[in-house]
């Protein structure tokens, strides 16, 4: 009897997982506890999947993710507009957790994502502590806005927060360091990002912690996970302005800031955005080709495990 290839899609929101399998048409309501999660293992043993798929939701899916990987599951992770927009061209616009369920078991059928290994718990943690830097980094933003229109008393009361926040800061910045260094192995690939002009120890832990896939990419799919790609728009005779979009948001913002301090101190980064400028280039256009020259540079040294050097000018993005 030929084996039949099951899909599977599970909405997960904080107290329920909504499940979907095809070509069966199954569909399952668990909690999100542990007999919840139990009794979903048991019916995926029946099923035998050959694939499972679950949104990025914000950390919510961590817990489910886990116990999937650990149960040695086939699960992928996917990015939320993904499967939005294969939801709209599928003509699917109601949103429900069941619609969701059943939308992300059609696309793991039709798109076949695949499975990654869950972060080891090292990385994981690591990650957990970049959150929250970035988090209270935010915060103290804010609340120095607040303090230049606010009383005097008011503005003392926030200055002791914005105090307690930066105490706070420091604390995350040494539990970062403390990741870092306790590996041999990330403590290498720290050394050769921070030998580059501009990458300071903030934009090295970032791009270790969320974006693993530095240095085992080509410079094209590199470019494309951050989202400093350029895509075509062009239709018949059309040629519309080519422009970047989607990728790893935090990601590209850190290296949005190193790619400032680059064009100041890095010869390299510096000689290419005063050549695109000087081409008409618009300067944001140039500081975007600059942060794919950047990240290009970046994901070569990882590669060939080389630190920084005048020669990776001659390294093309294109």
């Amino acid at each position: 009897m030929e084996s039949i290839s099951r899909f599977v899609g599970i909405d997960v929101s904080k107290e329920q997982l909504d499940v979907h399998i095809r070509p069966d048409d199954e569909r399952h309501q668990f909690g999100y506890d542990a007999s919840g999660l139990l009794a979903l293992i048991e019916v995926l043993h029946r099923m035998q999947p050959q694939l499972i798929v679950v949104e990025a939701t914000g950390g919510y899916e961590h817990r489910l993710v886990a116990e999937l990987v650990n149960d040695q599951q086939p699960v992928a992770i996917v990015n939320p507009r993904w499967v939005r927009n294969f939801a709209r061209a599928s003509g699917q616009l109601a949103k429900t957790d069941a619609i969701d369920g059943a939308v992300l078991s059609e696309f793991g059928e039709k798109m076949q994502p695949q499975p990654r290994p869950l972060p080891n718990e090292s990385l994981q943690e690591l990650r957990e502590v970049l959150v929250r830097r970035r988090q209270i980094v935010d915060m103290i933003v804010a609340e120095k806005n607040r303090q230049e229109n606010a009383s005097k008393r008011m503005a003392r009361q926030i200055q002791t927060h914005i105090s307690w926040l930066q105490k706070r800061l420091a604390e995350a910045d040494d539990e970062l360091r403390h990741h870092v260094e306790s590996s041999p192995i990330w403590k290498a690939k720290d050394d050769l990002l921070q030998s580059t002009p501009g990458i300071g120890p903030a934009c090295s832990m970032t791009l270790l912690a969320a974006l693993p896939e530095l240095g085992c990419l080509n410079r094209r799919q590199i470019a494309a996970l951050v989202g400093v790609a350029p895509f075509n728009k062009d239709s018949g005779r059309f040629r519309g302005r080519r422009t970047t979009q989607a990728g790893r948001a935090h990601v590209r913002c850190v290296l949005f800031m190193s790619t400032l301090a680059a064009i100041r101190f890095n010869p390299v980064i510096a000689r290419f955005y005063k050549h695109l400028i000087a081409a008409g280039k618009p300067k944001m256009v140039a500081m975007v080709a600059c942060m794919r020259k950047l990240l290009t540079i970046l994901n070569s040294m990882l590669k060939s495990s080389t630190p920084w050097n005048p020669e990776h000018e001659k390294i093309t993005c294109s």
